[in-house]
């Protein structure tokens, strides 16, 4: 085991010193190293985490529930994309533009178990689209903004 000890002067009035010892790490033991040793191996670190929880929820849920309110009545709702915007995800269409098709608002995305997240798109839109050689429609969902998209009025 090879050890390096360097010491400084003790310290002086005039200058600031400090006193250095220094153990070089030994060589990582190997398995059959571990199996010659008595006892118990090494024991390893533990890392503690503690997380801090604050009574914040109760005073967001308010506002959350409000939010929840608000976007309840525009689920189910047909909608017609007002935005040039073309999605890559559809398989059986790649590179399709989806402006002006017509779908339906599935979901709002914005609160996800009592909780309000931070999502960009916030209305899960499912559209249905008919490919030739395909029996039957292909359906998709894209994720929009509101500012994206317009209710369709149904008669």
């Amino acid at each position: 085991m090879a050890t390096a000890t360097a010491s400084v002067a003790p310290p002086s009035t005039s200058t600031s010193s400090v006193l250095l010892h220094r153990r070089l790490p030994s060589p990582a033991p190997t398995s059959a190293a571990f199996a010659r040793l008595p006892g118990p191996p090494p024991r390893r670190a533990r890392l503690l985490l503690q997380v801090a929880l604050t009574n914040e929820v109760t005073s967001e849920s308010d506002d959350v529930a409000a939010e929840e309110a608000a976007a309840a009545p525009k689920i189910g709702r047909r909608v017609r994309v007002t935005a040039p915007l073309r999605v890559y995800h559809v398989l059986k269409a790649p590179d399709l533009d989806i402006q002006g098709m017509e779908g339906v608002v599935k979901q709002y995305v914005c609160v996800w178990k009592g909780k309000r997240i931070t999502a960009n798109l916030p209305f899960k839109v499912g559209f249905q689209l008919v490919v030739e050689g395909q029996p039957k429609p292909v359906r998709f969902f894209t994720h929009l903004r509101e500012d994206e998209f317009e209710f369709v009025d149904e008669e």
